[in-house]
Protein backbone atom coordinates (compact mmCIF):
# COMPACT_ATOMS: atom_id res chain seq x y z
CA UNK A 1 0.00 0.00 0.00
CA UNK A 2 1.45 3.68 -0.94
CA UNK A 3 2.14 5.87 2.08
CA UNK A 4 -0.48 8.77 2.70
CA UNK A 5 1.05 12.29 2.00
CA UNK A 6 0.11 15.66 2.80
CA UNK A 7 1.59 18.87 1.68
CA UNK A 8 1.54 21.82 4.12
CA UNK A 9 2.68 24.90 2.66
CA UNK A 10 1.10 25.43 -1.03
CA UNK A 11 3.37 27.62 -2.57
CA UNK A 12 5.33 27.72 -6.03
CA UNK A 13 7.57 24.88 -4.50
CA UNK A 14 5.05 22.36 -3.59
CA UNK A 15 4.38 21.94 -7.39
CA UNK A 16 6.69 19.68 -8.04
CA UNK A 17 6.29 17.26 -4.94
CA UNK A 18 3.14 16.93 -5.77
CA UNK A 19 3.76 16.15 -9.48
CA UNK A 20 6.51 13.80 -8.31
CA UNK A 21 3.65 12.19 -6.43
CA UNK A 22 0.87 11.99 -8.68
CA UNK A 23 2.84 11.26 -12.12
CA UNK A 24 6.51 9.87 -11.08
CA UNK A 25 5.69 7.62 -7.92
CA UNK A 26 2.02 6.71 -7.45
CA UNK A 27 2.84 3.15 -6.40
CA UNK A 28 4.73 4.27 -3.08
CA UNK A 29 3.02 7.75 -2.33
CA UNK A 30 -0.70 8.93 -2.61
CA UNK A 31 -1.78 12.54 -1.46
CA UNK A 32 -4.36 12.72 0.25
CA UNK A 33 -4.77 16.51 1.25
CA UNK A 34 -3.78 19.72 1.34
CA UNK A 35 -2.42 22.63 4.27
CA UNK A 36 -2.53 26.23 3.57
CA UNK A 37 -4.15 29.59 5.19
CA UNK A 38 -4.95 31.14 1.75
CA UNK A 39 -7.87 29.50 0.13
CA UNK A 40 -6.51 31.13 -3.10
CA UNK A 41 -3.46 28.63 -3.00
CA UNK A 42 -5.08 26.08 -2.12
CA UNK A 43 -7.58 26.34 -5.19
CA UNK A 44 -4.68 26.84 -7.00
CA UNK A 45 -2.98 23.54 -6.37
CA UNK A 46 -6.31 21.68 -6.82
CA UNK A 47 -6.81 23.44 -10.17
CA UNK A 48 -3.33 22.00 -10.96
CA UNK A 49 -4.07 18.24 -9.72
CA UNK A 50 -7.24 18.34 -11.30
CA UNK A 51 -5.30 19.15 -14.58
CA UNK A 52 -2.67 16.01 -13.69
CA UNK A 53 -5.87 13.60 -12.93
CA UNK A 54 -5.69 13.83 -9.41
CA UNK A 55 -8.37 13.74 -6.79
CA UNK A 56 -10.23 16.69 -5.42
CA UNK A 57 -8.69 16.56 -1.95
CA UNK A 58 -9.60 17.98 1.33
CA UNK A 59 -8.37 21.17 2.51
CA UNK A 60 -6.66 22.64 5.75
CA UNK A 61 -6.42 25.83 7.45
CA UNK A 62 -2.86 26.56 9.02
CA UNK A 63 -4.53 25.48 12.67
CA UNK A 64 -5.76 22.21 11.36
CA UNK A 65 -2.23 20.33 11.19
CA UNK A 66 -3.75 17.88 14.09
CA UNK A 67 -6.80 17.44 12.67
CA UNK A 68 -6.05 16.71 9.23
CA UNK A 69 -3.20 13.96 10.39
CA UNK A 70 -6.02 12.44 12.19
CA UNK A 71 -8.59 12.52 9.90
CA UNK A 72 -7.20 11.78 7.09
CA UNK A 73 -4.56 9.14 8.26
CA UNK A 74 -1.34 10.84 7.11
CA UNK A 75 1.75 8.94 7.24
CA UNK A 76 3.77 11.58 6.10
CA UNK A 77 3.52 15.58 5.28
CA UNK A 78 5.48 17.42 3.31
CA UNK A 79 6.75 20.96 4.45
CA UNK A 80 6.83 23.46 1.75
CA UNK A 81 5.75 26.59 4.12
CA UNK A 82 7.90 29.78 4.94
CA UNK A 83 10.99 29.09 6.41
CA UNK A 84 10.06 30.73 9.97
CA UNK A 85 7.14 28.39 10.12
CA UNK A 86 9.06 25.17 10.03
CA UNK A 87 10.41 24.77 13.78
CA UNK A 88 6.27 25.12 14.69
CA UNK A 89 5.07 23.36 11.57
CA UNK A 90 7.25 20.73 12.05
CA UNK A 91 7.18 20.11 15.69
CA UNK A 92 3.35 20.20 15.46
CA UNK A 93 3.15 17.29 13.27
CA UNK A 94 5.69 15.33 14.61
CA UNK A 95 4.04 15.30 18.26
CA UNK A 96 0.64 14.67 15.87
CA UNK A 97 2.07 11.13 14.86
CA UNK A 98 3.15 12.19 10.99
CA UNK A 99 6.61 11.78 9.90
CA UNK A 100 8.11 14.78 8.00
CA UNK A 101 10.29 15.59 4.31
CA UNK A 102 11.17 19.21 4.96
CA UNK A 103 12.13 21.92 2.54
CA UNK A 104 15.52 23.41 3.41
CA UNK A 105 16.39 25.34 5.61
CA UNK A 106 15.25 22.72 8.53
CA UNK A 107 14.99 26.35 10.59
CA UNK A 108 16.49 29.91 10.73
CA UNK A 109 17.40 29.97 14.69
CA UNK A 110 19.12 27.70 17.47
CA UNK A 111 15.36 27.87 19.28
CA UNK A 112 13.89 26.05 16.08
CA UNK A 113 16.57 23.34 15.63
CA UNK A 114 15.99 22.49 19.30
CA UNK A 115 12.49 22.46 19.06
CA UNK A 116 12.36 20.33 16.49
CA UNK A 117 14.72 18.10 17.45
CA UNK A 118 13.18 17.40 21.07
CA UNK A 119 9.36 16.87 19.41
CA UNK A 120 11.14 13.99 17.02
CA UNK A 121 12.66 12.59 20.49
CA UNK A 122 9.33 12.47 22.09
CA UNK A 123 7.09 11.50 19.28
CA UNK A 124 9.49 8.91 17.51
CA UNK A 125 8.61 9.76 14.63
CA UNK A 126 11.42 10.99 11.58
CA UNK A 127 12.40 14.04 9.75
CA UNK A 128 14.33 14.51 6.24
CA UNK A 129 15.52 17.45 5.18
CA UNK A 130 15.56 17.95 1.25
CA UNK A 131 18.95 18.92 -0.22
CA UNK A 132 18.55 18.37 -3.34
CA UNK A 133 22.22 20.22 -4.25
CA UNK A 134 23.20 16.54 -3.36
CA UNK A 135 22.15 14.94 -6.02
CA UNK A 136 23.01 17.23 -8.36
CA UNK A 137 25.65 14.65 -10.79
CA UNK A 138 28.58 17.62 -10.84
CA UNK A 139 28.12 18.05 -6.72
CA UNK A 140 28.09 14.02 -6.45
CA UNK A 141 30.90 13.60 -8.53
CA UNK A 142 32.96 16.31 -6.58
CA UNK A 143 32.15 14.14 -3.59
CA UNK A 144 33.30 10.97 -5.23
CA UNK A 145 36.71 12.69 -6.18
CA UNK A 146 37.31 13.57 -2.18
CA UNK A 147 35.57 10.27 -1.02
CA UNK A 148 37.69 8.12 -2.87
CA UNK A 149 40.66 10.03 -1.46
CA UNK A 150 42.29 11.54 -5.02
CA UNK A 151 43.12 15.15 -2.98
CA UNK A 152 44.64 13.23 -0.27
CA UNK A 153 43.30 14.83 3.32
CA UNK A 154 41.24 18.01 3.14
CA UNK A 155 42.92 21.12 4.36
CA UNK A 156 40.50 23.70 2.93
CA UNK A 157 37.33 24.81 0.71
CA UNK A 158 37.51 28.02 -1.41
CA UNK A 159 33.46 28.24 -2.13
CA UNK A 160 32.17 31.32 -4.22
CA UNK A 161 28.74 31.72 -5.58
CA UNK A 162 26.80 34.43 -6.95
CA UNK A 163 23.16 35.37 -7.77
CA UNK A 164 22.54 36.79 -10.26
CA UNK A 165 19.91 40.32 -10.80
CA UNK A 166 17.00 37.95 -11.67
CA UNK A 167 16.85 34.86 -9.32
CA UNK A 168 18.90 36.86 -6.00
CA UNK A 169 16.96 40.14 -6.75
CA UNK A 170 14.15 37.72 -6.01
CA UNK A 171 14.86 37.60 -2.37
CA UNK A 172 14.73 41.00 -1.71
CA UNK A 173 10.89 41.01 -3.60
CA UNK A 174 9.40 38.24 -1.11
CA UNK A 175 9.31 37.68 2.85
CA UNK A 176 12.91 36.43 2.56
CA UNK A 177 13.77 40.34 2.43
CA UNK A 178 13.08 40.50 6.26
CA UNK A 179 15.25 38.55 8.18
CA UNK A 180 13.24 37.64 10.80
CA UNK A 181 11.39 35.99 8.33
CA UNK A 182 14.56 33.97 6.57
CA UNK A 183 17.76 34.39 8.97
CA UNK A 184 18.87 36.11 5.54
CA UNK A 185 20.79 34.06 2.89
CA UNK A 186 22.97 32.75 5.08
CA UNK A 187 20.40 30.70 5.97
CA UNK A 188 17.97 30.35 3.65
CA UNK A 189 19.94 29.85 0.48
CA UNK A 190 23.71 29.46 1.87
CA UNK A 191 21.92 26.60 4.09
CA UNK A 192 22.36 24.05 0.42
CA UNK A 193 26.34 25.44 -0.10
CA UNK A 194 27.08 24.81 4.10
CA UNK A 195 25.43 21.35 3.80
CA UNK A 196 27.43 20.68 0.73
CA UNK A 197 30.65 21.18 2.23
CA UNK A 198 29.78 19.19 5.00
CA UNK A 199 28.74 16.49 2.68
CA UNK A 200 31.62 16.38 1.19
CA UNK A 201 34.38 16.60 3.68
CA UNK A 202 32.40 14.25 5.81
CA UNK A 203 32.96 16.80 8.32
CA UNK A 204 31.12 19.78 10.58
CA UNK A 205 31.64 23.27 11.69
CA UNK A 206 32.97 23.98 14.74
CA UNK A 207 33.76 27.62 14.45
CA UNK A 208 32.96 30.35 12.59
CA UNK A 209 33.51 34.36 11.13
CA UNK A 210 32.00 36.23 9.16
CA UNK A 211 30.90 39.70 7.90
CA UNK A 212 29.00 41.30 5.25
CA UNK A 213 25.96 43.50 4.98
CA UNK A 214 23.61 45.16 2.48
CA UNK A 215 25.82 46.72 -0.08
CA UNK A 216 23.52 46.96 -3.48
CA UNK A 217 19.22 46.51 -2.43
CA UNK A 218 17.32 48.59 -0.28
CA UNK A 219 16.62 52.49 -0.35
CA UNK A 220 19.51 53.57 1.08
CA UNK A 221 21.93 52.15 -2.16
CA UNK A 222 19.82 53.47 -4.34
CA UNK A 223 19.23 56.95 -2.91
CA UNK A 224 23.41 56.83 -2.79
CA UNK A 225 23.29 55.85 -6.43
CA UNK A 226 20.83 58.73 -7.35
CA UNK A 227 18.01 56.23 -8.73
CA UNK A 228 15.39 58.44 -7.66
CA UNK A 229 12.13 57.69 -6.21
CA UNK A 230 10.79 53.85 -6.54
CA UNK A 231 7.41 52.55 -7.36
CA UNK A 232 6.42 50.36 -4.09
CA UNK A 233 5.82 47.15 -6.26
CA UNK A 234 6.19 45.88 -9.77
CA UNK A 235 2.28 44.69 -10.51
CA UNK A 236 0.46 47.81 -10.07
CA UNK A 237 3.37 50.31 -10.37
CA UNK A 238 5.74 49.45 -12.01
CA UNK A 239 6.98 50.08 -15.46
CA UNK A 240 7.42 47.41 -18.07
CA UNK A 241 11.00 48.89 -18.80
CA UNK A 242 12.55 48.69 -15.39
CA UNK A 243 14.37 45.68 -15.13
CA UNK A 244 13.77 45.56 -11.55
CA UNK A 245 10.40 45.45 -11.48
CA UNK A 246 8.19 42.04 -11.40
CA UNK A 247 4.54 42.17 -12.88
CA UNK A 248 3.01 39.19 -11.20
CA UNK A 249 0.36 39.43 -14.24
CA UNK A 250 2.86 38.28 -17.17
CA UNK A 251 2.97 34.47 -15.86
CA UNK A 252 -0.02 32.39 -14.74
CA UNK A 253 0.92 30.96 -12.09
CA UNK A 254 2.45 33.80 -9.99
CA UNK A 255 -0.80 36.00 -11.07
CA UNK A 256 -2.87 33.07 -9.81
CA UNK A 257 -1.06 31.82 -6.75
CA UNK A 258 0.18 35.00 -5.49
CA UNK A 259 -1.74 38.25 -7.00
CA UNK A 260 -4.69 36.83 -6.71
CA UNK A 261 -4.98 34.84 -3.87
CA UNK A 262 -2.67 38.47 -1.64
CA UNK A 263 -6.51 39.70 -1.09
CA UNK A 264 -6.63 36.96 1.71
CA UNK A 265 -3.66 37.58 3.22
CA UNK A 266 -1.85 40.98 2.35
CA UNK A 267 1.19 39.12 1.29
CA UNK A 268 2.81 40.80 -1.38
CA UNK A 269 4.73 38.97 -4.08
CA UNK A 270 6.60 41.67 -6.26
CA UNK A 271 8.00 44.66 -3.64
CA UNK A 272 10.63 46.56 -5.09
CA UNK A 273 14.18 45.54 -4.62
CA UNK A 274 14.95 49.20 -3.40
CA UNK A 275 12.66 49.84 -1.20
CA UNK A 276 13.01 50.66 2.64
CA UNK A 277 12.32 47.74 5.22
CA UNK A 278 14.99 44.93 3.97
CA UNK A 279 17.00 43.53 6.91
CA UNK A 280 18.76 40.93 5.44
CA UNK A 281 22.45 41.19 3.55
CA UNK A 282 23.28 40.86 -0.31
CA UNK A 283 27.01 40.47 0.13
CA UNK A 284 28.53 38.00 2.63
CA UNK A 285 31.92 36.05 3.26
CA UNK A 286 32.17 33.34 6.03
CA UNK A 287 35.40 31.94 7.15
CA UNK A 288 34.69 28.32 8.64
CA UNK A 289 36.71 25.75 11.01
CA UNK A 290 35.91 22.05 10.84
CA UNK A 291 36.36 19.11 12.90
CA UNK A 292 38.64 17.32 10.74
CA UNK A 293 41.28 20.30 10.70
CA UNK A 294 40.07 21.75 7.03
CA UNK A 295 38.64 25.09 6.59
CA UNK A 296 36.15 26.79 4.46
CA UNK A 297 36.38 30.60 2.86
CA UNK A 298 33.30 31.12 1.21
CA UNK A 299 31.72 34.31 -0.24
CA UNK A 300 27.95 35.05 -1.24
CA UNK A 301 26.77 37.68 -3.89
CA UNK A 302 22.78 38.42 -4.49
CA UNK A 303 23.53 40.99 -7.46
CA UNK A 304 26.01 39.38 -9.93
CA UNK A 305 25.38 39.68 -13.75
CA UNK A 306 25.79 35.99 -14.23
CA UNK A 307 24.99 32.75 -12.03
CA UNK A 308 26.69 30.06 -10.63
CA UNK A 309 29.73 28.81 -8.37
CA UNK A 310 33.30 27.92 -8.09
CA UNK A 311 34.72 25.72 -5.52
CA UNK A 312 38.21 24.54 -4.69
CA UNK A 313 38.94 21.92 -2.33
CA UNK A 314 42.67 21.65 -1.24
CA UNK A 315 43.75 18.56 -0.11
CA UNK A 316 47.43 16.74 1.27
CA UNK A 317 47.75 14.88 -2.24
CA UNK A 318 46.22 18.10 -4.82
CA UNK A 319 43.45 20.32 -5.72
CA UNK A 320 39.85 19.43 -7.32
CA UNK A 321 38.26 22.46 -8.65
CA UNK A 322 34.10 22.39 -9.88
CA UNK A 323 33.36 25.20 -11.47
CA UNK A 324 29.36 25.76 -12.83
CA UNK A 325 27.98 28.64 -15.27
CA UNK A 326 24.32 27.94 -14.86
CA UNK A 327 23.16 31.34 -16.35
CA UNK A 328 25.81 33.45 -18.27
CA UNK A 329 23.64 36.45 -18.15
CA UNK A 330 20.52 38.09 -17.46
CA UNK A 331 19.42 39.47 -20.91
CA UNK A 332 15.85 40.35 -22.29
CA UNK A 333 14.76 36.48 -23.84
CA UNK A 334 16.31 35.10 -20.90
CA UNK A 335 14.47 36.06 -17.75
CA UNK A 336 12.27 33.25 -18.07
CA UNK A 337 13.92 30.44 -16.06
CA UNK A 338 13.25 27.71 -17.80
CA UNK A 339 15.09 27.86 -20.62
CA UNK A 340 17.76 25.03 -21.23
CA UNK A 341 20.87 25.51 -18.69
CA UNK A 342 23.14 24.71 -22.05
CA UNK A 343 22.07 27.57 -23.72
CA UNK A 344 24.70 29.54 -25.62
CA UNK A 345 24.63 33.12 -26.13
CA UNK A 346 25.85 34.42 -29.51
CA UNK A 347 29.18 36.90 -28.97
CA UNK A 348 29.18 35.76 -25.15
CA UNK A 349 33.02 34.29 -23.33
CA UNK A 350 31.37 32.87 -20.71
CA UNK A 351 28.67 30.05 -21.47
CA UNK A 352 26.84 27.77 -19.32
CA UNK A 353 27.94 24.55 -18.19
CA UNK A 354 30.56 22.69 -15.84
CA UNK A 355 33.86 21.06 -15.29
CA UNK A 356 35.23 19.23 -12.82
CA UNK A 357 39.30 19.38 -12.81
CA UNK A 358 41.55 17.08 -10.72
CA UNK A 359 45.13 17.88 -10.47
CA UNK A 360 47.64 16.06 -8.12
CA UNK A 361 50.67 16.96 -6.84
CA UNK A 362 53.48 17.18 -9.31
CA UNK A 363 51.15 15.88 -12.63
CA UNK A 364 48.99 18.34 -14.78
CA UNK A 365 45.16 18.76 -14.52
CA UNK A 366 42.81 16.29 -15.55
CA UNK A 367 39.24 16.39 -16.54
CA UNK A 368 36.60 14.24 -14.67
CA UNK A 369 33.67 13.39 -16.50
CA UNK A 370 30.40 14.91 -15.30
CA UNK A 371 27.45 12.24 -16.05
CA UNK A 372 24.77 13.71 -17.68
CA UNK A 373 21.16 14.49 -15.78
CA UNK A 374 17.73 14.84 -16.88
CA UNK A 375 15.29 17.61 -15.10
CA UNK A 376 16.06 20.31 -12.22
CA UNK A 377 19.15 20.70 -10.36
CA UNK A 378 20.94 18.98 -13.27
CA UNK A 379 18.84 15.71 -12.89
CA UNK A 380 19.29 16.20 -8.85
CA UNK A 381 15.30 16.42 -8.17
CA UNK A 382 14.70 12.52 -10.38
CA UNK A 383 17.18 11.23 -7.97
CA UNK A 384 15.86 13.11 -4.78
CA UNK A 385 11.97 12.13 -4.93
CA UNK A 386 12.94 8.74 -5.82
CA UNK A 387 14.91 8.51 -2.53
CA UNK A 388 12.10 10.23 -0.96
CA UNK A 389 9.12 8.22 -1.76
CA UNK A 390 10.68 4.64 -2.71
CA UNK A 391 13.72 4.59 -0.24
CA UNK A 392 17.89 5.68 -0.12
CA UNK A 393 18.84 2.21 -0.65
CA UNK A 394 22.82 1.59 -0.18
CA UNK A 395 23.97 4.86 -1.80
CA UNK A 396 27.66 4.76 -1.42
CA UNK A 397 27.62 8.29 -1.70
CA UNK A 398 25.54 8.94 1.70
CA UNK A 399 23.00 11.34 -0.22
CA UNK A 400 20.12 11.22 1.89
CA UNK A 401 19.90 14.07 4.73
CA UNK A 402 18.20 13.36 8.07
CA UNK A 403 17.31 16.08 10.61
CA UNK A 404 21.13 16.52 12.28
CA UNK A 405 22.67 16.95 8.49
CA UNK A 406 19.45 20.03 8.56
CA UNK A 407 20.89 20.91 11.34
CA UNK A 408 24.93 20.81 10.41
CA UNK A 409 23.70 23.02 7.49
CA UNK A 410 21.95 25.79 9.72
CA UNK A 411 24.88 26.38 11.99
CA UNK A 412 27.61 28.10 9.99
CA UNK A 413 24.44 30.61 9.15
CA UNK A 414 22.76 30.60 12.64
CA UNK A 415 26.48 30.86 13.99
CA UNK A 416 27.43 33.34 11.16
CA UNK A 417 24.29 35.66 11.74
CA UNK A 418 26.04 35.94 15.56
CA UNK A 419 29.12 36.88 14.48
CA UNK A 420 27.76 39.45 12.36
CA UNK A 421 26.08 40.96 14.94
CA UNK A 422 28.67 40.94 17.53
CA UNK A 423 32.10 40.77 15.22
CA UNK A 424 33.35 37.69 16.80
CA UNK A 425 33.92 34.66 15.90
CA UNK A 426 31.17 31.95 17.33
CA UNK A 427 31.49 28.40 18.18
CA UNK A 428 29.33 26.60 17.63
CA UNK A 429 28.65 24.01 20.39
CA UNK A 430 28.35 26.93 22.46
CA UNK A 431 24.88 28.02 20.52
CA UNK A 432 23.19 24.69 21.76
CA UNK A 433 21.83 23.72 18.81
CA UNK A 434 19.27 20.73 18.85
CA UNK A 435 20.87 17.34 18.04
CA UNK A 436 24.41 18.84 17.75
CA UNK A 437 27.42 16.49 18.72
CA UNK A 438 30.94 17.43 18.76
CA UNK A 439 31.82 14.05 17.60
Amino acid sequence: MPRRYAVAGTGSRAQSYIRAILQEHPEEAELVALLDPNPGRLAFHQAKLTELGGPELPQYGADDLERMVKEQSVDRVVVTSPDYTHASVVSRLLRAGADVIVEKPLTIDADGTRQIVDAMNESGKSVVVTFNYRYSPRNSALRQVIQDGEIGQVTSVEFQWVLDTRHGADYFRRWHREKKNSGGLLIHKASHHFDLVNWWIASQPTRVFASGGLSFYGSENAAARGMGERPARGTIDGSANDPWLLDLRTDDTNRQLYYEAEKYDGYLRDQDVFAPGITIEDNMSVIAEYANGARLSYSLNAHSPWEGYRVSVNGTLGRAELEVVERAAVVDDQIDPSYPSDRVIAGDVRTNGERLVLQKHWATAVEVEIPRGEGGHGGGDKLLYADLFVGAGNDPLGRAADVHDGVRAVAVGIAANQSLATGQPVVVADLALGGWTTA
